[in-house]
């Protein structure tokens, strides 16, 4: 065919680890509630910017820096970070990638995370600890969505290049990447426990 594609647009996804997930997950589910009772500031935080669930983000956003469970956490994202990087082209020959930010998103029922992006990094992540049956994925919008000028509807059924949306399945022991301008979301969490990730972004020099 004469149609090819441009401009394209790659999410990453791949399990952690091959071996010794549950045993991970559990430490990790351990310390992030832990975290959420010792936390004041980022309950308080979260009651007013994340209703209903809690994060982090705003209060103890670098916890690679201060937990040996989350530093090993963060060198096993390391080998996929640069994986997805070297698939994305990017020439980072001499330099050096890092994470600045690693922080819990705890989310019960009913709790929401509205449209956003990830400023001041190049790729960003997420890693599933607790994905109850029923739970949300991430959502991910089309980054040209603004400019579909007049642009008819599509049919009911697409191929995936050409979706407005797509949702990657939250999966306990899976780590997502993407470029961090790329806008996403999580829908409200349908399922009857809680859902727990660990968001991070990367940045380079």
């Amino acid at each position: 065919m004469s149609t090819r594609i441009h401009f394209a647009t790659s999410v990453y996804s791949e399990p952690l680890q091959k071996r010794g997930t549950a045993k991970l997950n559990d430490e990790l589910a351990q310390e992030c509630e832990q975290l959420e009772a010792f936390d004041v500031d980022g309950r308080k935080w979260s009651a007013a910017n994340y209703p209903g669930g809690y994060t982090s983000y705003a209060s103890m956003n670098e916890l690679h820096r201060f937990s040996s469970t989350f530093e090993g956490l963060e060198k096993k994202i390391g080998k996929h970070v640069r994986a997805y990087a070297k698939a994305l082209d990017f020439d980072l020959r001499g330099r050096e990638v890092f994470m600045t930010d690693c922080w819990v998103n705890v989310m019960p029922p009913f709790t929401t995370h509205g449209l956003h992006l990830h400023p001041l990094s190049f790729i960003s992540g997420t890693y599933y600890v607790r994905t109850p049956e029923g739970c949300p994925g991430i959502k991910f919008e089309d980054p040209r969505l603004d400019r579909f000028m007049a642009a008819p509807p599509r049919k009911s059924k697409v191929q995936p290049i050409n979706e407005t949306f797509i949702t990657y399945p939250a999966v306990a022991g899976n780590v997502v990447l993407f470029e961090s301008w790329l806008r996403h979301e999580v829908p409200a969490n349908q399922s009857e426990e809680e859902r727990i990730s660990i968001s991070f972004n990367y940045a380079w020099r």
